[in-house]
């Protein structure tokens, strides 16, 4: 009993001490708009030279070269220049939210005899030293210091992150070196087939393994994203063993080129749940990117071809033209004067006679037709039906500038569209094929 009584004692101790402390740690008003020091008088541009040293003892320094940051140990590379602003960002506007004590006996129960973090830097030549040790009980702050002074204060917790930063999250970590501006050729190997694009005018088309045109958002952001991917994780610093890693024979390659200049990742074996070994060509180290990218480069060729059958819009349409059996519509558009002298476009027939239409009606025409996507591909042409098209519809647009030719067809419940200049055939919804012989009855 008598142990049993002095446990509680300790225990209501304990609690009273950890509520109290808890409540004076809390106990400040965010919001009252009292004028806080700052940590540091300095510019964050003006800092040269950051040591920092994570909670995981990892040490890693860093130069200034002119205006960009360098790792120079435990290796050199180049930096992560975000993480490296976020420093000397925070380092020149870190404010104390309140000093605990001018002058403790003991800074250890503070985490402070051996800080979890420590930050330096120098700048003007002159050394400064940031000291962080745990956090407060409401885990609202940090306990820090500075190297060559007693006094412990408070900064804010979120800066934790910020400082905390180990060697690789440091370092810079993008995969592929390329301008994403000029880049203007990829190509995606797999050990069964190629897929390669080529980038002219602004729009990007298709080299294999056809010539067709490609989707343009699905290529190009495949690019963005090869261009902006970052490294999960460095494995080795040099790959003397690829199959180790599948990279003997890797799963997939993707190459980018920007005129003469390219680059070539490697995909090889799965390194560990969401994450697989991947290799620039250029380098001997081996890293880890995420494994969806694998995925979106093994698709099947057909996925990155445009399904819409017509690049044109009913808004930028000038003529359409459409052949049915053995009779042969069209309608053009022209500029005209409506009574108040305003200029105006107006669609007009000029097949096989000259006459005034429905202009609602040649809109629905022109976008029942323009609006036909495919749901997918097939090599050949037989077995289409495409030999006696229901319709075959040719629309000019941006002002006669460009024309585009699409025969439609039937094979039993399956349609399918094929483009004059593309090889084989769209497969199509049936109804689509419907709605434009409707639209086109409606002008009759």
């Amino acid at each position: 009993m008598r142990g049993l009584r002095s446990f509680l004692v300790l225990l209501v101790v304990g609690l009273g001490l950890g509520a109290y402390l808890y409540f004076v740690e809390s106990k400040r008003d965010p919001s009252s708009g009292e004028k806080k020091d700052k940590v540091f008088t300095v510019e964050s541009d003006k800092i040269d030279e950051l040591t920092v040293k994570a909670e995981s003892g990892e040490q890693t320094s860093l130069k200034k070269s002119g205006t960009d940051w360098q790792v120079v140990q435990p290796m050199t590379t180049a930096s992560d220049s975000a993480a490296v602003t976020g420093i000397t960002s925070n380092l020149s506007t870190l404010e104390i939210s309140r000093v605990i004590d001018e002058n403790p006996p003991d800074v250890a129960e503070y985490g402070l005899a051996q800080p979890r973090i420590e930050v330096t830097f120098k700048s003007g030549g002159q050394e400064h030293k940031l000291l962080i040790g745990r956090k407060t009980p409401p885990a609202t702050d940090l306990y820090a210091k500075l190297a060559d002074q007693k006094r412990v204060f408070l900064v804010p917790s979120f800066v934790e992150s910020t400082f905390n930063k180990t060697t690789f999250e440091l370092r810079d970590k993008t995969v592929l070196k390329l301008e994403r501006d000029k880049i203007d050729t990829m190509s995606i190997s797999t050990p069964t087939r190629t897929v390669a694009f080529h980038k002219n005018n602004g729009e990007w088309q298709m080299t294999a393994p056809v010539h067709a045109r490609a989707d343009f958002t699905t290529v190009d952001g495949l690019v963005s994203r090869l261009n902006s991917l970052q490294m999960k994780a460095i494995v080795t610093d040099n790959a003397e063993k690829p199959a180790d890693y599948g990279l003997d024979k890797p799963g997939v390659s993707v190459e980018l080129g920007t005129g003469s200049s390219k680059a070539v990742l490697y995909i090889g074996s799965a390194a560990g749940e969401g994450a697989v070994h991947a290799k620039d060509q250029s380098r001997p180290m081996v890293f880890t990117v995420d494994a969806t990218l694998s995925t979106d480069l093994s698709k099947d060729p057909g996925e990155y071809r445009q399904r819409d059958l017509f690049d044109a819009r009913a808004f930028n349409s000038t003529r359409i033209e459409l052949v049915r059996g053995d009779q042969t519509i069209a309608f053009e558009k022209s500029k005209t004067k409506n009574k108040e002298g305003q200029e105006e476009e107006k669609w007009r027939q000029v097949l096989p006679a000259a006459k005034d239409v429905d202009q609602s009606k040649v809109d629905n025409l022109v976008s029942a037709a323009t609006a036909v996507r495919g749901s997918g591909f097939v090599d050949s042409t037989a077995k289409t039906g495409i030999d006696k098209p229901i319709v075959t519809v040719t629309i000019k647009s941006d002002e006669g500038k460009r024309e585009e030719k699409v025969a439609f067809a039937k094979n039993g419940a399956d349609a399918y569209a094929v483009r004059t200049g593309e090889p084989g055939a769209t497969k199509i919804d049936a109804g689509m094929i419907d709605n434009i012989v409707k639209s086109l009855d409606e002008l009759k």
